[in-house]
């Protein structure tokens, strides 16, 4: 499809992708690695069992598991193939312009960001569940981190981390409906 974009999303992304400093590119590298916040991640389950028990994690787990799925088989399965957007560190347009780190490149195509996607997902999921202001901003501050850092790399525009992350909340929301349907189901079974 190869659909056309806006100049301020290059601009923009020209602007945000030059403020770069050799110490933190190894950190940036390390925010966005693929397994980085699991361990974080699974902290915030672990408390959600301490409050909640057994049985609702398990539905948390498999909410959890059907957003990363939905996230990342929507972004990059059906989203990246069907607009074919060069990320930056791919787009000849920009040869010489992008910061890269490490000569990371990424894959050929980057709308929507699947990063954006997933961390969204579970950011808008995990947050309609605990539903605690220091966890909301903790987690939603931690995904915009995760997800600027896909700038800072050179692999992703600022439109391809909004509508990732747009993606992602909705689906985050949308697997928190079904996620309190089927509790209230098994709940209301199990007391049959």
């Amino acid at each position: 499809m190869n659909a056309p974009f806006p100049q301020w999303d290059t601009d923009l992304f020209l602007f945000l992708n030059g403020l770069h400093a050799d110490w933190l590119d190894p950190i940036m590298k390390f925010i966005s690695g693929n397994f980085t916040f699991i361990p974080v991640y699974a902290v915030a389950l672990f408390f959600f069992y301490k409050r909640e028990g057994k049985a609702k994690l398990l539905f948390a787990l498999l909410g959890v598991a059907l957003c990363i799925l939905l996230a990342d088989r929507i972004s990059s399965g059906l989203l990246k193939s069907l607009f074919e957007r060069y990320r930056p560190s791919r787009e000849p347009a920009l040869e010489g312009l992008v910061h890269l780190v490490d000569g990371y490149r990424g894959g050929r195509f980057g709308f929507v960001s699947s990063h954006a996607a997933n961390h969204f997902s579970f950011a808008v999921f995990s947050l309609l569940l605990v539903r605690r202001k220091v966890y909301t901003w903790f987690i939603l501050l931690l995904a915009l981190i995760i997800s600027y850092s896909r700038i800072y790399l050179g692999v992703h525009y600022p439109l391809d981390i909004i509508c990732g992350g747009l993606l992602g909340a909705g689906i985050g929301w949308t697997v928190c409906i079904l996620y309190k349907k089927s509790l209230a189901w098994w709940e209301k079974r199990s007391t049959v």
